[in-house]
Protein backbone atom coordinates (compact mmCIF):
# COMPACT_ATOMS: atom_id res chain seq x y z
CA UNK A 1 0.00 0.00 0.00
CA UNK A 2 2.95 2.43 0.88
CA UNK A 3 4.01 2.59 -2.95
CA UNK A 4 0.36 3.95 -3.99
CA UNK A 5 0.53 6.65 -1.84
CA UNK A 6 1.87 10.14 -0.58
CA UNK A 7 0.99 10.29 3.04
CA UNK A 8 0.82 13.76 4.37
CA UNK A 9 -0.08 14.81 8.34
CA UNK A 10 -1.75 17.72 9.30
CA UNK A 11 -5.30 18.80 11.74
CA UNK A 12 -8.41 17.84 10.04
CA UNK A 13 -9.51 21.25 9.11
CA UNK A 14 -6.60 21.51 6.85
CA UNK A 15 -6.20 18.12 5.45
CA UNK A 16 -10.15 19.06 4.58
CA UNK A 17 -9.19 22.15 3.01
CA UNK A 18 -6.39 20.18 0.97
CA UNK A 19 -9.24 17.95 -0.51
CA UNK A 20 -11.43 21.03 -0.81
CA UNK A 21 -9.00 22.73 -3.16
CA UNK A 22 -7.78 19.56 -5.16
CA UNK A 23 -4.37 19.60 -3.94
CA UNK A 24 -5.06 15.81 -2.49
CA UNK A 25 -7.04 13.11 -3.83
CA UNK A 26 -8.41 11.52 -0.17
CA UNK A 27 -8.28 12.36 2.83
CA UNK A 28 -9.60 11.77 6.89
CA UNK A 29 -11.48 14.43 6.75
CA UNK A 30 -14.17 16.38 8.98
CA UNK A 31 -17.68 15.05 7.84
CA UNK A 32 -18.88 18.91 7.77
CA UNK A 33 -17.23 19.66 4.62
CA UNK A 34 -18.91 16.78 2.44
CA UNK A 35 -21.90 19.18 1.45
CA UNK A 36 -19.32 21.88 0.28
CA UNK A 37 -17.49 19.26 -2.02
CA UNK A 38 -18.68 18.95 -5.51
CA UNK A 39 -18.65 15.51 -5.45
CA UNK A 40 -17.74 12.96 -2.99
CA UNK A 41 -17.07 9.21 -2.41
CA UNK A 42 -16.63 7.74 1.01
CA UNK A 43 -13.64 5.33 0.91
CA UNK A 44 -13.52 2.03 2.85
CA UNK A 45 -14.91 0.79 5.97
CA UNK A 46 -13.37 2.63 8.54
CA UNK A 47 -14.12 6.13 9.84
CA UNK A 48 -13.89 7.90 13.32
CA UNK A 49 -16.88 7.91 15.36
CA UNK A 50 -17.84 7.63 18.37
CA UNK A 51 -20.99 5.06 19.86
CA UNK A 52 -21.05 7.11 23.42
CA UNK A 53 -18.73 9.44 25.20
CA UNK A 54 -16.30 9.90 23.09
CA UNK A 55 -13.61 12.04 26.02
CA UNK A 56 -12.21 14.12 23.61
CA UNK A 57 -14.56 16.14 21.80
CA UNK A 58 -16.24 18.65 24.66
CA UNK A 59 -17.65 21.79 25.33
CA UNK A 60 -16.25 22.90 28.98
CA UNK A 61 -17.21 25.72 31.17
CA UNK A 62 -16.65 26.96 34.80
CA UNK A 63 -20.72 27.37 35.21
CA UNK A 64 -24.06 24.96 33.96
CA UNK A 65 -24.89 24.77 30.44
CA UNK A 66 -28.23 27.50 31.16
CA UNK A 67 -25.18 30.26 32.81
CA UNK A 68 -23.34 29.83 29.74
CA UNK A 69 -22.52 33.38 27.53
CA UNK A 70 -19.97 32.68 25.04
CA UNK A 71 -18.75 29.68 23.60
CA UNK A 72 -15.45 29.36 22.00
CA UNK A 73 -14.93 27.24 18.85
CA UNK A 74 -11.85 24.96 18.52
CA UNK A 75 -9.84 26.06 15.37
CA UNK A 76 -8.93 22.47 14.73
CA UNK A 77 -12.48 20.78 13.52
CA UNK A 78 -15.49 21.70 11.82
CA UNK A 79 -17.27 18.97 12.34
CA UNK A 80 -16.92 19.59 16.13
CA UNK A 81 -17.76 23.03 15.86
CA UNK A 82 -21.30 22.35 13.81
CA UNK A 83 -22.25 19.38 16.11
CA UNK A 84 -22.08 21.99 19.46
CA UNK A 85 -24.05 24.66 17.61
CA UNK A 86 -26.77 22.00 16.73
CA UNK A 87 -26.66 20.70 20.40
CA UNK A 88 -26.71 23.84 21.67
CA UNK A 89 -30.02 24.99 19.63
CA UNK A 90 -31.46 21.68 19.53
CA UNK A 91 -30.48 19.68 22.69
CA UNK A 92 -29.36 21.91 24.91
CA UNK A 93 -31.63 25.07 24.32
CA UNK A 94 -29.25 27.48 25.12
CA UNK A 95 -28.68 30.18 22.54
CA UNK A 96 -25.01 31.75 23.47
CA UNK A 97 -22.44 34.11 21.14
CA UNK A 98 -19.43 32.29 19.71
CA UNK A 99 -15.95 33.13 18.88
CA UNK A 100 -13.65 31.85 16.87
CA UNK A 101 -10.47 30.30 19.12
CA UNK A 102 -6.92 31.78 18.58
CA UNK A 103 -3.95 29.73 19.83
CA UNK A 104 -4.24 29.57 23.32
CA UNK A 105 -8.04 30.19 23.72
CA UNK A 106 -8.15 27.53 26.90
CA UNK A 107 -6.67 30.28 28.94
CA UNK A 108 -10.13 32.23 28.30
CA UNK A 109 -12.72 29.67 29.66
CA UNK A 110 -13.96 31.65 32.88
CA UNK A 111 -17.29 32.58 33.88
CA UNK A 112 -19.64 32.61 31.58
CA UNK A 113 -16.83 31.63 28.48
CA UNK A 114 -16.62 28.20 27.72
CA UNK A 115 -15.00 26.40 24.81
CA UNK A 116 -15.26 23.49 22.55
CA UNK A 117 -12.33 21.56 22.45
CA UNK A 118 -10.65 18.86 20.91
CA UNK A 119 -7.88 16.17 20.62
CA UNK A 120 -5.56 15.93 23.46
CA UNK A 121 -6.35 19.29 24.35
CA UNK A 122 -9.30 17.87 25.26
CA UNK A 123 -7.99 15.40 27.17
CA UNK A 124 -6.34 17.51 28.84
CA UNK A 125 -9.15 20.12 29.81
CA UNK A 126 -10.76 17.13 31.90
CA UNK A 127 -8.91 17.10 34.27
CA UNK A 128 -8.93 21.24 34.77
CA UNK A 129 -12.88 22.62 34.49
CA UNK A 130 -15.48 22.12 36.50
CA UNK A 131 -18.17 21.15 33.93
CA UNK A 132 -17.27 18.73 30.78
CA UNK A 133 -20.19 18.17 28.15
CA UNK A 134 -19.18 15.50 26.23
CA UNK A 135 -20.60 16.07 22.36
CA UNK A 136 -20.88 12.78 21.20
CA UNK A 137 -22.48 11.06 24.29
CA UNK A 138 -25.12 14.80 24.06
CA UNK A 139 -25.68 13.42 20.24
CA UNK A 140 -26.42 9.66 20.90
CA UNK A 141 -28.79 10.81 23.45
CA UNK A 142 -30.87 13.18 21.27
CA UNK A 143 -30.96 11.16 18.39
CA UNK A 144 -30.39 7.54 19.80
CA UNK A 145 -27.39 7.05 16.78
CA UNK A 146 -23.71 6.91 16.82
CA UNK A 147 -21.75 10.27 15.62
CA UNK A 148 -19.28 10.05 12.95
CA UNK A 149 -16.72 12.83 13.05
CA UNK A 150 -14.79 11.79 10.12
CA UNK A 151 -14.30 9.71 7.36
CA UNK A 152 -12.20 8.73 4.52
CA UNK A 153 -13.50 10.58 1.61
CA UNK A 154 -12.05 10.90 -1.85
CA UNK A 155 -12.90 14.05 -4.71
CA UNK A 156 -13.00 10.95 -7.64
CA UNK A 157 -14.00 7.66 -7.84
CA UNK A 158 -11.15 5.47 -6.98
CA UNK A 159 -10.37 1.54 -8.28
CA UNK A 160 -11.78 -0.83 -5.93
CA UNK A 161 -8.68 -3.24 -5.96
CA UNK A 162 -7.22 0.14 -4.27
CA UNK A 163 -10.28 0.26 -1.91
CA UNK A 164 -10.18 -3.35 -1.08
CA UNK A 165 -6.08 -3.10 -0.04
CA UNK A 166 -7.50 0.42 1.89
CA UNK A 167 -9.22 -1.38 3.91
CA UNK A 168 -6.79 -3.84 4.42
CA UNK A 169 -4.24 -1.73 5.84
CA UNK A 170 -6.64 -0.07 8.16
CA UNK A 171 -7.76 -3.74 9.51
CA UNK A 172 -3.89 -4.01 9.85
CA UNK A 173 -3.54 -1.03 11.38
CA UNK A 174 -6.61 -1.60 13.81
CA UNK A 175 -5.00 -4.92 14.84
CA UNK A 176 -1.67 -2.80 16.00
CA UNK A 177 -3.50 -0.80 18.73
CA UNK A 178 -2.26 -2.76 21.98
CA UNK A 179 1.23 -2.01 20.40
CA UNK A 180 0.81 1.60 19.36
CA UNK A 181 -0.71 2.20 23.28
CA UNK A 182 2.72 0.53 24.47
CA UNK A 183 4.63 2.92 22.36
CA UNK A 184 3.01 6.14 22.56
CA UNK A 185 2.27 6.14 26.62
CA UNK A 186 0.13 8.86 28.01
CA UNK A 187 -0.22 9.61 31.15
CA UNK A 188 -3.35 12.36 30.73
CA UNK A 189 -5.80 9.40 29.69
CA UNK A 190 -5.77 5.63 29.22
CA UNK A 191 -5.22 5.25 25.53
CA UNK A 192 -6.39 1.29 25.46
CA UNK A 193 -9.65 2.20 26.91
CA UNK A 194 -9.88 5.23 24.51
CA UNK A 195 -9.48 3.67 21.36
CA UNK A 196 -11.33 0.27 22.43
CA UNK A 197 -14.35 2.06 23.99
CA UNK A 198 -14.52 5.40 23.30
CA UNK A 199 -13.55 6.12 19.95
CA UNK A 200 -14.99 3.20 17.42
CA UNK A 201 -13.34 2.86 13.90
CA UNK A 202 -15.94 1.03 11.95
CA UNK A 203 -18.13 2.47 9.28
CA UNK A 204 -21.44 0.11 9.76
CA UNK A 205 -25.46 0.48 9.01
CA UNK A 206 -26.03 2.98 12.44
CA UNK A 207 -22.99 4.83 11.57
CA UNK A 208 -24.37 5.09 7.99
CA UNK A 209 -27.48 6.36 9.52
CA UNK A 210 -25.86 9.04 11.96
CA UNK A 211 -24.00 10.45 9.42
CA UNK A 212 -27.12 11.07 6.88
CA UNK A 213 -28.74 13.18 9.87
CA UNK A 214 -26.32 15.41 10.82
CA UNK A 215 -25.23 16.35 7.17
CA UNK A 216 -29.15 16.73 6.72
CA UNK A 217 -29.20 19.00 9.56
CA UNK A 218 -26.29 20.98 8.61
CA UNK A 219 -27.43 21.57 5.54
CA UNK A 220 -29.57 24.48 7.02
CA UNK A 221 -28.07 27.16 7.68
CA UNK A 222 -25.47 27.89 10.88
CA UNK A 223 -28.00 28.44 14.00
CA UNK A 224 -26.64 30.79 15.90
CA UNK A 225 -24.33 34.00 15.72
CA UNK A 226 -20.53 34.30 15.07
CA UNK A 227 -18.91 37.25 15.81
Amino acid sequence: MQDKIDLVMDYPANIAAALLANTIDIGLVPVAILPEMDAYYIVGNHCIAADRAVASVCLFSEVPLEKIETVILDYQSRTSVRLAQLLMKEHWKISPVFQHAGADFRDLISGTTAAVVIGDRALEQRRISTYSYDLAGAWKEMTGLPFVFAAWISNKPLSPEFINAFNTANEFGLSQLDTIVQLNPYSVFDLQAYYTNNISFRLDDQKMLGLELFLQKISQPAPLQVV
